[in-house]
């Protein structure tokens, strides 16, 4: 793997709430509200949280500790019976490998501009602010931005964009194929 160019997008930070006593909301001080990150292919990924089940009890505060065992030990992109949100930061003109999750997907840019390459050839251009709502399909991400460089010429540039994965059941296409997970060359390990 090549090594990336310098990040220039700004640092971010995830602030969790949670309970006191008394049932007032307060802020977690147990995690860091920096967001550790993982060299991926071309990528930097950001685990923002995690849960392991759906729906997830928040009682005594039992998610907090998963999430932290989560942060040691990368899931994979989704958790069969949880929760993913994650943050990745693409770099200038990189492509992801065509790829394919068991989950419902909410993809948003929210820095720069990315195209979303669907394994049929359909493309669609996303810019900040647009949401994908990736069902369960193959697609690929390219990192499409460009900013103006010293020179005044416009350069490739990075992107970010939050995904919130969520299980599904297993899709079936021609009423008998199950379409399962696929992750080739994205760097990660198949999801739990």
């Amino acid at each position: 793997m090549t090594s990336l160019p310098q990040n220039t997008l700004p640092d971010f930070k995830r602030f969790i709430t949670t309970h006191n006593d008394k049932g007032d909301a307060i802020f977690t001080t147990g995690i860091s509200d920096v967001v550790p990150q993982t060299v991926v292919p071309g990528a930097y990924f950001s685990l923002a949280f995690a849960t392991n089940t759906v729906p997830t009890s928040l009682k005594d505060n039992e998610d907090l500790p998963i999430y932290g065992e989560y942060l040691n030990e990368n899931p994979g992109l989704v958790i069969s019976k949880g929760s993913v949100c994650r943050v990745v930061d693409i770099g200038p003109g990189v492509m992801s490998a065509m790829h394919r999750t068991v989950s419902l997907d909410y993809g948003v840019v929210l820095e720069g501009e990315v195209e979303l390459i669907l394994d049929s050839g359909e493309t669609r251009q996303m810019q900040k602010g647009d949401i994908a709502v990736q069902r369960g399909t193959c697609h690929a991400w390219k990192n499409i931005t460009t900013v103006a460089g010293a020179d005044g010429h416009d350069e490739p540039g990075w992107a970010r964009m939050l995904y919130v994965l969520l299980p599904i059941v297993p899709v079936v296409v021609d009423g008998s194929r199950v379409l399962g997970e696929s992750v080739p060359g994205m760097g990660v390990q198949s999801s739990s």
